[in-house]
């Protein structure tokens, strides 16, 4: 069997998949992103996600309503 084209296994093709392409796109997509955040990180423009802000108001919030009920 002598073919031009490489085999699935020299594409690096995954089984199950229409020739593994969209996987390693997606891993390449998922690496820079990836990069681009340690980059900024080291830049010092890091910023807190809003699940962590709304995470700490809920909690003091919680905490003013506990202290109020409880020594109220």
């Amino acid at each position: 069997m002598n073919t031009s084209e490489p085999s699935d296994r020299d594409r690096g093709a995954r089984p199950g998949r229409d020739g593994g392409t969209e996987k390693l796109n997606w891993i390449d997509r998922r690496r820079e992103k990836i990069r681009a955040e340690i980059d900024r990180n080291r830049r010092g423009e890091y910023t807190v996600p809003t699940w962590v802000l709304a995470a700490v108001l809920v909690v003091i919030v919680v905490g003013w309503l506990a202290l109020i009920f409880l020594v109220g």
